[in-house]
């Protein structure tokens, strides 16, 4: 049987990279070891949060699914550090997990070009370092130029509760386990790592009342920018906050003999920044107490995840830490917490496009590169399928910079960085996060998606309408002055702002703390014919200006560098300040500029700078 691209895996990674793929009119084939479990949550029942909301966004802007999907099966939103500068928020919903996965299991099967095998992936064919397909675990074979690994947690897949181990990619489900050893056979680097979840609970066993409640926003924001406003009208409901307490602590501590995370039983790293709750006890044990958040996983809200709560811990002393909470005294788990490792493929085997550089055609995306998050996974499957898509039609890839989108940061860090760790985007990661809002992602993304064919026309009017008022919006208050006349301190003092004393121009005006949407609209009539969306771009702008002024500036300063062609037969062993490593991969890659040498893996921004500093020398010399 024969397919253009074949995706391997059908979680958040897989379903955006085998959906990318049909709607471009590839012939796509989707193995997944349960075609039940396409599109299930395995962790946590929610999408986005800080940094990760970006990616959502980065993902809808450009045409992918998630977004969509949490706005049809979102029960709660919250913009979290709301009060924090637009930069740093981050968008947070509460799914029903129960109808995520089946919205996105029947997009996938009612998709045209798209194919769905439930089988287990277990040799990938090549000739030549050419992928050519794959042979299941039934001894079919599936043929295809290119194919696409989102296994997830299931390569290699090893349950631990206490003790107790079993060989799973999650609870109930096959784990892959032959594929490991196809991939080492093709000469790819292969590590192991660890996450978890926490236990379930039961709604009727849980005393809601000794608990904080925790409302969703009054008026929530759609995660999709193509989910129409003003009928988004999601029925809410609250999560709850509950904490640890010394009892909680002592019976952990009492138990770090029994726990897998300590006693060598696990061998993969895990999370160091969602880590499990003995390993919060065991690191900071200053701590009196430590958040838990009591989240409904679906509408229906029959169980709750305990978010904070994270063990590997034998069933019994998951249910005394447990009823050690207040409001859970009488709690019964339905689902007990695991740790799960995995195999994954060290992510500098992959270029930007997340190609195995040893294997053509070969791309992995998701909890195989070593990130871990539904967003994380469906970024990478989304750019992944776009790649893909466009080596079949002989056409440049696709690689976003840093500059221009979180996902950019992501991939970037991935491929020439590599991780030891289970890798987690924050907004400390992205250099010129001032310019990669989350409610910009459409005006910087969605020009690149319709241009792709995955936006459709009335989609990309919207976002260039919306920038071209941006942009009218900017002039005029940059262009338009004010002077200290009685008329206008009157004006200001109407508005409830405080007067002038100096001619000044109204993005000064609009550039102060407290001016918002209703005053804009007051402040001159070309704005009140504006979106809203497009007059919160431009309050937006006109607050941060200098700040991001100075962003581009160091970007164009950033791009200026990359051009700089290194001087032929450089002697990079005379270059002070570089690591053996690092002169080693130069000396073996000879790369002719310095966007060239960024490109190679382990070559870090330090290395750069020095690189460029000794090339200027060296042409002043000349």
């Amino acid at each position: 049987m024969k397919y253009d691209v074949i995706v391997v895996g059908g979680g958040h990674a897989g379903i955006e990279a085998a959906l990318v793929s049909a709607r471009l009119g590839k012939k796509t084939l989707l193995i997944t070891i349960l075609a039940e479990q396409i599109g299930a949550t395995s962790c946590n029942p929610a999408i986005g949060g800080l940094a990760k909301g970006h990616l959502v966004k980065e993902v809808d802007a450009l045409g992918g699914q998630m977004g969509l999907a949490t706005d049809i099966t979102g029960i709660q939103y919250r913009i979290l550090n709301q009060s924090k500068g637009p930069a740093v928020r981050g968008s947070r919903a509460q799914i029903d997990m129960d109808k995520y996965r089946i919205y996105m299991r029947n997009l996938v099967l009612n998709s045209d070009n798209l194919d769905v095998a439930q089988e287990i992936a277990e040799e990938i064919i090549t000739k030549d370092a050419q992928v050519t397909g794959i042979i299941t675990h039934l001894k079919n074979h599936y043929h295809a130029k290119k194919i696409i690994l989102t296994t997830g947690t299931f390569l290699k897949g090893l349950i631990h509760i206490g003790e107790h181990k079993q060989e799973a990619g999650r609870v109930g489900e096959f784990p892959a386990v032959h594929l490991s050893d196809s991939l080492r056979s093709l000469g790819l680097e292969l590590g192991r790592l660890k996450t978890g979840t926490c236990p379930r609970i039961d709604a009727k066993s849980i005393d809601f009342s000794k608990m904080e409640i925790q409302p969703g926003d009054d008026n929530p924001i759609p995660f999709s920018f193509r989910t129409d406003k003003e009928s988004f009208n999601p029925h809410q409901l609250p999560c709850y906050i509950a904490y640890t307490n010394e009892n909680t602590h002592s019976i952990i501590e009492g138990n770090f003999h029994r726990a897998p995370l300590f006693t060598g039983q696990i061998e993969g790293i895990g999370p160091r920044y969602c880590p499990s709750i003995e390993d919060k006890i065991n690191r900071f044990r200053d701590k009196d107490r430590h958040h838990l958040f009591v989240e409904p996983q679906t509408a229906e809200a029959t169980e709750y995840y305990i978010n904070g709560l994270s063990t590997s811990l034998p069933p019994d002393t998951q249910l005394s830490m447990v009823h050690s909470v207040s409001g859970m005294e009488n709690a019964k788990i339905v689902r007990y917490g695991y740790a799960i490792e995995y195999d994954y493929v060290n992510p500098t085997e992959l270029t930007h496009a997340l190609e195995t550089k040893k294997v053509k055609g070969l791309y992995c995306a998701g909890q195989i590169n070593g990130t871990t998050g539904y967003e994380e996974a469906a970024a990478q499957g989304l750019m992944a399928g776009i790649n893909a898509v466009l080596s079949l039609n002989d056409e440049e890839p696709f690689i976003l910079r840093r500059d221009e989108a979180y996902i950019g940061v992501l991939i970037d860090d991935l491929v020439t960085k590599g991780t030891k760790e289970p890798y987690r985007m924050f907004t400390s990661r992205a250099e010129y996060r001032l310019l990669l809002r989350e409610d910009n992602a459409d005006l910087r993304l969605t020009p690149y998606g319709y241009k792709l064919g995955l936006i459709d026309e009335k989609t990309h009017e919207k976002v260039v309408l919306k920038q071209d008022q941006l942009k009218q919006g900017l002039a005029y208050l940059e262009e338009t002055f004010l002077t200290p006349s009685k008329e206008n301190v009157e004006f200001l003092a109407s508005i409830g702002e405080d007067k002038i004393t100096d001619k000044i121009c109204l993005q000064k005006i609009v550039a102060r703390k407290d001016f918002d949407l209703e005053k804009l609209d007051k402040l001159a009539d070309i704005f009140q014919s504006f979106s809203q969306e497009a007059k919160e771009q431009i309050i937006v702008e006109a607050k941060y200006k200098n700040y991001i002024e100075k962003q581009k500036d160091q970007i164009d300063t950033m791009k200026e560098m990359m051009s700089v062609k290194i001087p032929p037969m450089m002697d990079f062993s005379s270059i002070s300040g570089l690591s053996n490593e690092i002169v080693e991969k130069l000396q073996k890659f000879t790369p002719p500029t310095l966007f060239a040498a960024s490109e190679i893996s382990g070559i870090t921004p330090a290395a750069l700078d020095i690189l460029h500093i000794y090339i200027k020398m060296h042409n002043r010399r000349k």
